[in-house]
């Protein structure tokens, strides 16, 4: 046998042995894992794992998302990316906020409520490169992502970048839905304790509302309609902000709409002088005579008027002693 024929039958050998080794190695983590996901894009770039699914359209181009996600490398059970430790959810805006590629491109295809994986490849994640310390170069990552709510941004950006005579051929109905995202995000500001973002979200919705030409009576009872919630909003956001006068100022707007609104009384109560404040949370009461709210502070602002009424007595009573002694000198 020829020295080039004995090197060839070792190289089949080894190859042979490489094969069987191969063919006996447990797949990998992530091998597993692509097993039982499906192909986005077409390229493999990007698979997916629907776990829990959501319900309603999938996330609109340029929206805003509230979202959980964590990133882990292979091999490894602690995240090297995750919003799970934060105090509230990370809102996001697409084409903005999500600088991975792939994240932007997976979280388009969710629908709200939706929990699913997604394994990146390096052109989508963090390609040849990496991002030292923390992630080698041309590794595939895997994220899990929760959508836990969707706000369609975009509209809002397309309809405030349309001139005021723009904005009033659009239809009412688109009005009221920018406007009611606007109002969710402020609700959402609102709700992590971020009083002045709540404030600019809600007085933006209702400076479209007020620029609005209203062009009948049916279409002027809708936009009161949708100014209302926004007034209490306000009113509540300003009383947090320490602005009892502007919380009054919206309060009494919404009385103006709807004079009955027993949010609306409540906040006057607790912002008008006592006699003033005792009226209106008379006729709360009347409308929600179980309302413990209601009830307490009724009770509070009748105690600080008796209060009061006795200082104005007694303040009376010392003049007059006064007086009568210096009318004996």
């Amino acid at each position: 046998m020829s020295g080039n024929g004995f090197i060839s039958s070792i190289r089949r050998l080894i190859d042979a042995e490489e094969q069987r080794r191969i063919s006996h190695r447990q797949p990998s983590p992530f091998e597993q894992l692509r097993q039982q996901m499906s192909d986005v894009l077409g390229d493999g770039g990007i698979l997916k794992e629907v776990v829990q699914s959501g319900e309603g359209p999938p996330v609109p181009q340029n929206a805003s998302v509230l979202v959980h996600y964590s990133g882990f490398l292979e091999y490894s059970d602690r995240p090297f990316d995750t919003t799970t430790n934060f105090r509230h959810p990370r809102m996001m805006k697409l084409g903005r906020d999500m600088t991975l590629a792939g994240l932007e491109l997976g979280v388009l295809t969710m629908q709200n409520g939706e929990f699913s994986r997604f394994l990146f490849q390096p052109q989508y994640a963090y390609g040849d490169l990496g991002c030292p310390p923390f992630i080698p170069g041309a590794a595939a990552v895997l994220y899990e992502v929760q959508i836990l709510d969707i706000l369609d941004s975009g509209q809002v950006d397309d309809f405030v970048a349309l001139g005021p005579e723009e904005q009033n051929t659009v239809p009412l109905s688109r009005l009221l839905e920018v406007v009611n995202t606007l109002r969710s995000f402020g609700n959402r500001c609102f709700n992590q304790s971020r009083y002045a973002n709540a404030k600019d979200r809600y007085k933006q919705a209702t400076r479209l509302l007020w620029t609005r030409e209203m062009q009948s009576d049916a279409e002027k009872e809708k936009i009161n309609t949708a100014l209302l919630p926004l007034y209490l909003n306000l009113s509540l956001t300003e009383l947090r902000l320490e602005r009892p006068q502007k919380a009054l100022k919206f309060g009494n707007k919404a009385l103006e709409i709807d004079s009955a609104n027993t949010k609306a009384l409540f906040r006057c109560g607790q912002l008008q002088e006592y006699e003033s404040a005792q009226g209106c949370l008379v006729i709360a009461q009347a409308k929600k005579p179980f309302d413990s709210d209601i009830n307490n502070l009724l009770r509070k602002v009748a105690q600080c008027l008796k209060d009061n009424l006795d200082k104005q007595k007694d303040v009376y009573s010392k003049m007059c002693r006064d007086l009568r002694g210096s009318m004996k000198i």
